[in-house]
């Protein structure tokens, strides 16, 4: 018989290959997905340059078209002022000098942007007063060592005009006076004076080279309403708007202009353009080669749509372009602002991410199999602590410390700054509301110094015979019933809705509509009025049986539309609201006194919420500031469901036939 082997199974030698394939793949597929990672990566990072350059250049144009509405409506402000009240210059310019030297000193001191105001006379006379902080003017004059106004004054005369200048200190003390010389100027054959004469209303003209500083710059003027012959002027120089686009550059090579209605180069971020421009206006040594730009032809070639980002190629390179049209501004209406900047210099943050990328992904993908396992284990239970803290922080919660148990020291440091992030965040919340804060981050009003017309509610508030009050009682007592006091209206306002903006005194003002939407604001303010003002009565109860004195409260309710936003300096702003709207509510708060009420409501808080809340006409008020009457109602109480059904069905028929 023959004797069976029993058969052993053959080493696979390809499964040593196989390991090997297996992690090749891996490898490759690590790999794959971080390309894949670094290439999205890298179109975010460029989609995202490209987003923040036209929120950046968005932002840029509307700082500087403000500056330049606040640059005109500032000097119309001066020039409307003088012409309409000022009849010390109906006078010759060598009479009256005193009333009009006071006038003239105000008008400099309080608008630091106007380089000199003066009026031109029909019979050539000429007073001109200068402010002596611009150093092209103490060049020119040479004045005293501590004069800060100058005032230039010329009279016709039989065979040449005569001219003097007299200095003044900053108290209006005349220092000193000589004659000028060789001064030949006949205010009537300037532009400024010829536009004006005769009219009713501000001019605006320029840009030219000034006649004594040659600074580049703007006129505003207008004719006298006592006597339209004579004109009255302000000079503007451009230093301060040249200089700000001149400095805030989003790349190394960005550019920002300005253009005249006729598409003329008005003011431009190079120095060289801007020295070019500055010659053109006074034919001094001017080359027009100076003012040619690549970059200026093709957009003037290629404009881009106002106030949409938009593309140009300039010898290979492509640019992104954005232009946006200047309004409300007698100095540069009509005006295109317009910032360029090329976008290889907009991706460079996006091209080194993708090249650090590629260089570090071969190093991650090993690390990152590595150490994952361990840095999950160390990392992931101290990130989710900090991050539930970082939770709480959002939502204003500081009842509980931040303790993070871990061995990683940057985690620990971490910990540790975020405690005192709380700390400070607590500190902060005791001077700002929570609820503003916490609204203003839900609705995206609190980027930075914005702001934008919205429709609001505000109602001010005051206490009757608060000055005698705080006479008659401590201050400590005074601020004890106050904080009491502020507590009931606070709680009040948050319960409806609204938002405290500002206390202000014994008063505050309080906002619905902003920053949170409310679409039932005109109500909502109504009912939290309403409330306040039961409660106060049952707090004057209590102050009552204490012996103290009551809070007697009028209120002021006004819906329009307002400029909101946050305003004030770089490190330091304030969420507010402005506009004739709010100061109607405020006006509203006083007519109280005339009418005997506690709550006064406008006719458009009216129109908004007549079906739920009630109302008595008053009749027609002037609120003081306005040109225009108000329709006035007090608010009685809130409709219930049954008049607002009654009502309703009433006005039916109506509407039927």
């Amino acid at each position: 018989m023959t004797k069976e082997v029993a058969s052993v199974p053959a080493k696979r030698p390809w499964h040593g290959s196989l390991r090997t394939l297996l992690g090749v793949v891996m490898v490759a597929l690590l790999l794959a997905v971080s390309g894949l990672l670094i290439a999205l990566d890298y179109y975010r990072a460029r989609n995202a340059a490209i987003e923040a350059a036209e929120i950046h250049m968005d932002n840029f144009e509307d700082r500087l078209i403000s500056r330049m509405q606040v640059l005109s409506g500032d000097t119309s402000a001066v020039v409307n002022l003088i012409v309409s009240i000022a009849n010390s210059f109906l006078a010759p310019p060598t009479e009256r000098i005193g009333d009009k030297v006071t006038i003239l000193r105000a008008a400099l001191s309080r608008s630091p942007q106007i380089d000199g105001v003066y009026a031109g006379y029909p019979d050539g006379s000429f007073f001109h007063a200068v402010n002596l902080s611009s150093t092209d003017w103490r060049k020119a004059l040479n004045p005293p060592a501590f004069a800060t106004m100058a005032v230039r004054i010329l009279e016709p005369g039989a065979e040449e005009p005569r001219a003097r200048v007299i200095f003044y200190d900053s108290a209006g003390k005349q220092l000193s006076e000589r004659p000028i010389s060789g001064w030949k100027y006949d205010p009537r054959q300037r532009p400024w004076y010829r536009a004006a004469v005769g009219g009713t209303g501000p001019i605006a003209t320029g840009p030219y080279s000034m006649a004594t500083t040659r600074s580049l710059g703007m006129t505003i003027s207008q004719a006298h309403k006592g006597n339209p012959d004579i004109v009255v002027g302000a000079d503007v120089v451009l230093d301060r708007v040249t200089h700000f686009i001149a400095s805030e550059r989003l790349t190394p090579s960005a550019v920002a202009f300005v253009v005249d209605p006729d598409k003329k180069l008005l003011m431009h971020s190079d120095p060289a353009i801007m020295r070019a421009i500055a010659a053109s206006k006074d034919e001094r040594d001017f080359d027009p080669a100076n003012l040619h730009d690549p970059l200026l032809a093709a957009i003037k070639e290629n404009p881009p749509d106002l106030n949409k980002m938009g593309t140009v190629d300039v010898a290979g390179r492509k640019w992104v372009v954005m232009g946006s049209e200047v309004d409300s501004a007698i100095l540069f209406a009509g005006h295109i602002a317009v910032v360029a900047a090329p976008i290889d210099e907009l991706m460079a943050p996006a091209r080194r991410g993708l090249y650090q990328g590629l260089t570090l992904s071969a190093g991650i993908v090993v690390l990152s199999v590595l150490g994952a396992l361990l840095l999950a284990h160390l990392v992931t239970k101290s990130l989710n602590q900090l991050t539930n803290s970082a939770n709480r922080l959002q939502d204003l919660d500081f009842s509980t410390p931040i303790e993070v148990p871990t061995r990683v020291n940057e985690i620990a440091t971490l910990g540790s700054a975020m405690n005192k992030a709380r700390d400070a965040i607590f500190t902060f919340g005791l001077y700002v509301p929570k609820e503003l804060v916490r609204k203003g981050m839900e609705s995206g009003e609190f980027s930075g110094r914005n702001a934008r017309r919205q429709e609001v509610t505000a109602i001010f508030t005051d206490i009757y015979d608060f000055t005698t009050i705080s006479e008659q009682h401590s201050p400590e007592k005074v601020v004890s019933m106050l904080s009491e006091y502020f507590d009931i209206l606070n709680d009040t306002v948050n319960e409806h809705g609204g938002t405290i903006i500002q206390f202000l005194g014994d008063s505050i003002f309080a906002m619905w509509n902003a920053p949170a939407p409310d679409p039932n604001h005109a109500e909502n303010a109504c009912r939290a009025a309403l409330a306040m003002k039961g409660r106060l009565e049952v707090f004057n109860d209590r102050q009552r049986s204490r012996g103290l004195p009551e809070f007697r409260t009028r209120f002021g309710i006004h819906s329009g539309t307002a400029v909101v936003g946050s305003v004030g300096a770089n490190d330091r702003l304030q969420y507010t609201a402005m506009g004739d709207s709010i100061n109607v509510a405020s006006r509203l708060e006083g007519m109280n006194k005339t009418y005997s009420t506690w709550i006064l409501a406008s006719g458009a808080v009216v129109s908004q919420c007549e079906d739920a809340i009630q109302f008595r006409a008053l009749g027609q008020a002037q609120a003081k500031g306005r040109s225009t009457a108000l329709d006035v109602f007090e608010v009685i109480g809130v409709r219930r469901p049954a008049a607002v059904a009654a009502k309703n069905g009433a006005a039916a028929p109506a509407a039927q036939s």
